[in-house]
């Protein structure tokens, strides 16, 4: 009982410590994302603010900083309290450790203790021989054996006790350290946040009496996005239509094959059997005479576009948080999936997409393999191409020099064409979707950071 209890206690402190491990890493991973995400934001913030005259742009990416500044210090306090729990848990450790080898060095001394007082070293050998009988002596023998070996492996415990406990506290300084580094970030990216926050009311200040014409604007703007969001609506529920029309026709054509191959075969069995019947009528052996062929299998085959659309719609599916952005080089997500309110403007908008800001002439790329379902204009969105992975469909907008047509086969990464750039305020975004059949998903959840 008392094994088993030291077994569980053991297996608990080896998970505990992968899990509080792995926490810790899966936080410092997260802590790179968002500070390379600032980064990109940063950059694309200073390149509008040479170029454009629209302080709406401005605005929308100072929001988006605001918005990552404050999940980076959410995170960094997540892996200070996840780093103080690791003190806490090799402190303990190390005083577990401790108590162990209290234990072992005390038996260890009581053992050469007693080698010493019984002049062991010394008496081996008579201690051997003194033996009542030959059996007796031989027992001797091999207790002294088992005996060094015990010593030997008492003295090894110990040696590696001592170096494990070293090891923790080279852990434990070692996270003190870390959690230092992530405090005076933390409190660097405070003063970032304050000024960042400064800088906002300086933009929103700007703007003042000009509410209503910012209030048009967003109005106008979403009036767009609306139409544009029933026209995607649309092509891609006839595109459904479509698909399952000709599913089902392949399914009734393949209920049809088969019956009429069931058909075929039970004529013919009716034929072999009456040929049968006549010739052992007329021949007086009574042997069988062999069936005229072989019926034609009735298998069940699954169409070959059924298959590949299922195929790619499981991959697709299982590549969710893995899929590359939709467009090359340094971006910025600045417009969410769902409903905003825009409190400056006392307006709400809603977005089935996301918004992304990138570099000048950057190439919109495929998230996954797929083909071309559609290419179509739409005004304030240029061009705009729909991309079908078996029954999920991407959707990309804003593109000015396109480099596919519909029916085109895609492959992750390969590029769509480029992003356009509004020449009067310098800004280059594009506008991206994704869909479940019919059914709008979010897609940021979708796409690697």
């Amino acid at each position: 009982m008392k094994i088993l209890v030291l077994i569980s206690v053991f297996l608990f402190s080896v998970t505990l410590l992968f899990s509080q491990t792995e926490q810790i890493e899966k936080l410092q991973r997260q802590r790179q994302a968002i500070q390379e995400d600032i980064r990109n934001t940063n950059k694309l913030y200073l390149d509008v603010k040479k170029q454009t005259t629209t302080i709406l742009d401005r605005i929308n990416l100072i929001n988006k900083q605001i918005s990552s500044r404050r999940e980076l210090i959410d995170v960094q306090r997540k892996e200070v309290e996840a780093l103080t729990r690791e003190e806490a848990r090799l402190q303990k450790e190390i005083e577990r450790l401790q108590i162990e080898l209290k234990k072992k060095q005390d038996n260890y001394a009581d053992a050469i203790k007693g080698m010493v007082n019984q002049k062991f070293n010394q008496n081996k050998l008579l201690f051997i021989l003194s033996g009542k009988s030959f059996g007796e002596s031989i027992r001797r023998m091999q207790y002294l054996r088992e005996y060094s070996k015990w010593q030997k492996s008492q003295a090894e415990e110990i040696k590696k006790q001592n170096t494990e406990i070293a090891s923790k506290h080279n852990a434990i300084a070692q996270a003190k350290v870390d959690k230092l580094k992530v405090l005076e970030s933390m409190q660097q990216e405070r003063q970032k946040l304050e000024s960042e926050e400064q800088s906002y009311q300086l933009e929103v200040s700007q703007v003042r009496g000009k509410e209503e014409q910012l209030r048009k604007e967003l109005q106008n703007k979403q009036r767009q996005d609306n139409q544009l969001n029933n026209q995607i609506e649309k092509l891609i529920a006839e595109e459904v239509a479509r698909l399952e029309r000709e599913a089902e026709a392949q399914r009734l054509a393949e209920a049809q094959r088969l019956a009429e191959a069931a058909k075929r075969q039970e004529v013919e069995k009716k034929a072999d059997k009456k040929e049968e019947t006549k010739e052992v009528e007329a021949v007086e052996e009574k042997e069988v005479s062999p069936s005229r062929g072989v019926a034609p299998s009735i298998g069940t085959s699954t169409s070959t576009a059924s298959t590949e659309s299922f195929n790619l719609s499981k991959d697709f599916a299982s590549n969710r948080g893995r899929l590359p952005m939709p467009v090359a080089g340094t971006s910025s997500v600045v417009g969410n999936f769902g409903t905003k309110q825009h409190k400056e403007w006392n307006i709400t908008t809603n977005s089935n997409g996301i918004d992304i800001q990138a570099e000048r002439g950057a190439d919109i790329r495929s998230v996954f393999d797929g083909e071309v379902s559609k290419v179509f204009s739409f005004p304030g969105s240029n061009t705009c191409v729909i991309v079908r992975h078996g029954e999920y469909y991407t959707f990309y907008a804003n593109i000015f020099d396109l480099f596919v047509k519909q029916g085109d086969k895609v492959k992750t990464g390969q590029s769509l064409g480029r992003i356009f750039t509004d020449p009067d305020t310098g800004v280059s975004t594009m506008h991206f979707q994704l869909w479940q059949k019919t059914s709008k998903l979010n897609p940021a959840p979708w796409l690697s950071r």
